[in-house]
Formats: C-alpha cells, sequence, structure tokens
C-alpha cells in the first residue's frame, strides 16, 4: 500500500530489500575526540607535608592525646610518614579517625583505606604518604609501635639493655 502512495505521489517507491542493504552499510567515521591523559599521582615531598598537615589540624582539634610523627621513608616503601595518637576512649578514636577522613577529603587527599573502625580499639587510616594509627592507650601501649619504627629509640632500648 505504501508502494502505492509512493507512485502516485511521483515519488519512486523503495524495496524492503533496498532499505536493508541501506542498513548494513557502515556509518561515516566520526572524529574521535582524543584522550584525556591519564592522570599520575607522584608522591613527592610537598604533597606529603601538606597532608601532613592536614591530619595535624585534624589530630589538634579533636583534642587527640600523645601525637607522635615518625619519618619512615628510609625503612619502608609503604609510607613517608606515620602518625601515631591516642583517644581517650573507642568512640573518640572513631571520630578522630572520621575527621581525619573528612578533613583530607576536603583538601583533596582520597584516603586508600580506613581499617578497624567498627571496634574502634586501634583505627589506621592510609593516605598513600601518611599513615595515621589511632589507638586507646591501653592497644598502644601494647604494640609500641614506636619502638618498632623509630630506629634511633630502638637504638637507646638496646644500649639501656
Amino acid at each position: 500500500m505504501v508502494a502505492k502512495r509512493a507512485k502516485r505521489s511521483g515519488r519512486p517507491s523503495t524495496s524492503t530489500k533496498a532499505k536493508t542493504k541501506a542498513a548494513k552499510k557502515p556509518a561515516a567515521k566520526s572524529a574521535k575526540a582524543p584522550r584525556a591523559a591519564k592522570k599520575t599521582t607522584k608522591r613527592t615531598a610537598s604533597s606529603a607535608t601538606s597532608v601532613l598537615k592536614v591530619v595535624e589540624k585534624a589530630l589538634d582539634e579533636m583534642k587527640a592525646v600523645n601525637i607522635k610523627v615518625l619519618d619512615v621513608h628510609k625503612l619502608t616503601d609503604i609510607a613517608d610518614t606515620m602518625i601515631i595518637a591516642t583517644g581517650n576512649s573507642d568512640r573518640h578514636v572513631r571520630s578522630i579517625a572520621d575527621r581525619v577522613v573528612e578533613y583530607a577529603k576536603k583538601a583533596g587527599f582520597r584516603p586508600m583505606g580506613v581499617e578497624g573502625e567498627r571496634d574502634g580499639e586501634w583505627v589506621l587510616v592510609d593516605l598513600q604518604d601518611v599513615v595515621v594509627h589511632i589507638m586507646l592507650p591501653r592497644v598502644r601501649e601494647f604494640y609500641r609501635l614506636e619502638n618498632l619504627w623509630d630506629v634511633s629509640a630502638a637504638r637507646r632500648e638496646a644500649a639501656a639493655s
């Protein structure tokens, strides 16, 4: 019926065979937009110090106790700096960790991970260049991370023995 109408109107009719051939033809290639360069995150001293400042501000605001900053870039490849702080209760430890994550995100540093929030005895916040340990006093005394990572403290302890 469509073909008859086309003939009456003076337009040539298109057969279904011609339509399928046209559908099978590949469309003209469109110019692709160039891909954006992949962002690579380089570990620089300036980024580590800015993360460190953000973390210290969060710890100070939340009244973390006995904050110890350890430079571990010569000892390990996992981080340049480790920060160990103490909270008064499990709720305080979780709150400190949440504030560290919040301030880091606001400053543009995305945490790689947060561990131990459920129990709240020891929460670890991994900010790539800086690893933050927030612990209860009894947990901090039991594990003594300062002695493990601080080479000068280990030497003093060995000399005293």
